[in-house]
C-alpha cells in the first residue's frame, strides 16, 4: 500500500541505466522453534538477519521473556553472518546502523517492529503445497478452486522503523477440489524481495516508515543512491511490494500494491503458488497502479487509477476485455497529492474520492511523515465518464467530513442524472495510517445529483465496519447486501455482519440483518463473497457462501471458514484446518477453476 513514498522516492532514484550486481545468495534463517510467550505480547515467530535489531529504552521493567528472546537472537545470529560481505555493503549497513540508532530510532508505537509485528501479525515461512483437515462440514461444490489472501511478511527482521504496509507481499492460497483442500503460502518475488534475497539482508528503503523528519530522509536517499551506484539495485526494475490484494483481468491473475506495477501469477495443478513476473502491460503501463481496480462484470472491462507526489497526481486508464491497456487520462483537477486508495465505478462514470489524507514536505520538515491528514482540507468525490479521453467533462462535489479509504459499489438513478455510492467513512482520519486501531468506519450511503451538484449522505450502520464486499455481479449496479468485517479494532476483524441497505430507504436505522462473531480470541480478515450459480441470472443476490481465514490467538491455530450468506447467523457450513498460521492480512479473491486453467 502507498504510493507516494516510493513515488518520491523513485523520482530521485531514477537512472537511465544502472548494472545490477547479484551478491551470494544467502537465506534468511528459519524462526526459533519454541519463544517465551508473554502475556503483553505473544511472539509467534521472528525473522533473524545478522544485524541485531535496536532495541528502544523505555521506563518499563524488563522482562525475563525480552532477554531470551534478545539470547535467541544473537544464538541465530552466529549461524548467519557471512564471513565476506563485500566492503561497500559492510560500510552501507554501518551507514544503516547510524542512522537507525541516532537519527531515526522507531520511539513510535506505529513503527516499532517489537509492536507492529507481535502476535498474529508476526511473519511465518514459505509453505509449500499441503493437505487440509476438515473439521467441520463439508466444502461446498460451488468453492472449486482457490481462495488467495494477500498482506504484508517482512522477509527480513526490520533493522529500524517499520510501518504495517511495508511487509513484502505473501499470497496464503487454499485450493479446493471436490471437497478437498491444499494450502499453500509463497512470497510474490518481486525485484524487490528477490534482490534483499540474493544480498541476505534488507537494503530497500521502507516507503512507508523510512521517511520520518528531513534529516532521516536525505540520509536514506543517500544511503540508497550509493546503493544504485554500486550496483546493489536498480530502482527502474521496481522498488514497490505486491503486498496488497489480487485481481483477476484480461485471463491473468496478478498480485497488486499501488506502489509498484502488477506481478503475474499462477497456480500450479498441486496448488503451489507461481511469482511469473511484473507486467508492464507492453510498456504502456511504466510507473505503479492502484491495488483496487474495479471490473464490470458484463463488459469485462477493468478501470484503474494511479497516484503520485508530483503532477499530474491523479491518472485514469482502462484495459479491455483482453488485458489491453488504453491511454491515460490525467486529472488535472487534481491539485495536490492526495492518497486516493480506491474508487468505485457505475456503467457511465468513475468516481474518486479525495480525502484528508495527503502528502506534504511540511510534515517532513517537522519531523514526521510526508503522509498525513490536513484538517484544513475539505474533502470532495470526483465524477468523470469513464472513457472520457480527458478529465474537461469532471464534476466535483464537496463533501466535508467525507474521508473515503475504501469503497464498496455505486451505481445511477433517475436516468443517470443521480450516482449513489456506499463507502466507509473513517471518522477519525488523524489514526488513518498512525494508529489503525483508533480509527471507527462508518458505512454511509451517499448520493451525488449530476445536476444541482446536491449531496446528501447518511449513516447505513453504527458500528466499526470496513474491509466490506458485494456479491462481485453487481459491481456498478445497484445491490442490496454488504458484507463487512467489524473492526475490534481495526485492522483486525472479529467477525462479519450483512447489510441490507433497502431498510435504508424506507426508515433510516440501522442496517445489519445478519451476524457472524468469531468468538473469544478469535480474528478474521476481509470477507469475500463466492456465489452458488454465477451464470444464473435469476439467483438471488445473497444467494452463496462467505469465506475468511480466521486465526485464534489462545491456541495459535488458523482456519478457513466458509459461512452461508442467507442465514441470519451467517451460520458457518464447513471449516478446514489450515497446517500452519496465517497472519493478519489485506485483500483476498475467490478463483473458479475454469479460470485457474486460463493462467
Amino acid at each position: 500500500m502507498g504510493s507516494f513514498p516510493t513515488s518520491l522516492l523513485s523520482t530521485f532514484l531514477r537512472p537511465n541505466s544502472i548494472p545490477f550486481q547479484h551478491q551470494p545468495p544467502r537465506r534468511p534463517l528459519a524462526p526459533p522453534t519454541s519463544l517465551p510467550q508473554p502475556s503483553a505480547c505473544r511472539v509467534f515467530s521472528t525473522r533473524i538477519e545478522e544485524n541485531q535489531p535496536t532495541v528502544t529504552t523505555t521506563r518499563r521493567p524488563k522482562r525475563k521473556w525480552l532477554k531470551k528472546l534478545i539470547s535467541s537472537t544473537r544464538k541465530h545470529r552466529s549461524k548467519s553472518v557471512k564471513e565476506d560481505q563485500p566492503l561497500p555493503s559492510m560500510i552501507f549497513k554501518v551507514f544503516d546502523d547510524i542512522i537507525i540508532n541516532f537519527i531515526d530510532p522507531p520511539l513510535r508505537v506505529s513503527v516499532d517492529p517489537k509492536y507492529v509485528l507481535s502476535h498474529n501479525f508476526s511473519p511465518v515461512n514459505e509453505l509449500p503445497p499441503t493437505e487440509c483437515e476438515m473439521i467441520e462440514g463439508t466444502l461446498p461444490s460451488c468453492l472449486d478452486g482457490a481462495y488467495f489472501r494477500n498482506g504484508p511478511n517482512p522477509q527480513y527482521l526490520p533493522r529500524g522503523p517499520y510501518h504495517l504496509f511495508d511487509g513484502d507481499g505473501m499470497l496464503h492460497a487454499i485450493r479446493i477440489s471436490k471437497g478437498k483442500a491444499t494450502f499453500c503460502s509463497r512470497y510474490v518475488k518481486t525485484y524487490k524481495y528477490q534482490t534483499e534475497k540474493d544480498a541476505g539482508s534488507p537494503i530497500f528503503p521502507n516507503v512507508f516508515s523510512g521517511f520520518n523528519g528531513m534529516t532521516a530522509s536525505i540520509a536514506r536517499l543517500a544511503v540508497s543512491t550509493g546503493r544504485i551506484l554500486m550496483g546493489q539495485f536498480d530502482p527502474t526494475k521496481g522498488i514497490g511490494v505486491a503486498n496488497t490484494s489480487i485481481a483477476y483481468f484480461g485471463n491473468k491473475l496478478y498480485a497488486l500494491g499501488e506502489s509498484d506495477l502488477p506481478y503475474a501469477i499462477k497456480l500450479a495443478t498441486n496448488g503451489d503458488i507461481i511469482t511469473i513476473g511484473r507486467d508492464d502491460f507492453d510498456g504502456k503501463l511504466l510507473t505503479n497502479m492502484t491495488a483496487h481496480p474495479k471490473i464490470d462484470p458484463v463488459t469485462k472491462e477493468t478501470f484503474a487509477f494511479r497516484y503520485g507526489p508530483g503532477p499530474p497526481f491523479l491518472t485514469f486508464f482502462w484495459f479491455n476485455e483482453n488485458g489491453k491497456k488504453q491511454d491515460d487520462v490525467p486529472i488535472f483537477s487534481v491539485i495536490s497529492p492526495s492518497f486516493i486508495h480506491d474508487f468505485a465505478i457505475t456503467k457511465n462514470y468513475a468516481i474518486f474520492p479525495e480525502n484528508q489524507i495527503e502528502m506534504s514536505l511540511t510534515g517532513l520538515i517537522g519531523g514526521g511523515s510526508p503522509v498525513r491528514a490536513d484538517p484544513r482540507k475539505v474533502a470532495r468525490l470526483g465524477v468523470i465518464p469513464r472513457y472520457d479521453k480527458d478529465d474537461s467533462e469532471m464534476k466535483w462535489f464537496e463533501v466535508p467530513g467525507l474521508n473515503v479509504v475504501h469503497c464498496i459499489n455505486a451505481w445511477e438513478e433517475d436516468h443517470g442524472d443521480t450516482i449513489v455510492m456506499v463507502a466507509p467513512n473513517i471518522l477519525s482520519v488523524e489514526h488513518a495510517l498512525e494508529r489503525m486501531d483508533l480509527i471507527h468506519a462508518s458505512v454511509e450511503k451517499v448520493t451525488m445529483d449530476l445536476k444541482s451538484g446536491m449531496v446528501s449522505r447518511y449513516p447505513l450502520s453504527i458500528r466499526n465496519l470496513d474491509f466490506a464486499v458485494i456479491n462481485p455481479a453487481f459491481i456498478a449496479v445497484k445491490n442490496r447486501y454488504i458484507y463487512c468485517g467489524v473492526g475490534d479494532p481495526m485492522p483486525k476483524i472479529s467477525g462479519v455482519v450483512k447489510l441490507d441497505i433497502s431498510l435504508s430507504e424506507v426508515d433510516r436505522h440501522e442496517c445489519i440483518v445478519a451476524s457472524r462473531m468469531f468468538g473469544r480470541g478469535c480474528f478474521g480478515g476481509e470477507p469475500f463473497f463466492v456465489a452458488k450459480e454465477p451464470k444464473n441470472p435469476y439467483a438471488d443476490e445473497d444467494d452463496g457462501y462467505i469465506v475468511s481465514y480466521v486465526h485464534n490467538e489462545i491456541t495459535g491455530d488458523s482456519r478457513f471458514v466458509v459461512m452461508d450468506a442467507k442465514s441470519p447467523t451467517l451460520e458457518i457450513v464447513a471449516a478446514v484446518k489450515l497446517p500452519h498460521r496465517v497472519p493478519y492480512g489485506f485483500h483476498g479473491l475467490f478463483v473458479r477453476e475454469n479460470d485457474l486453467t486460463t493462467l
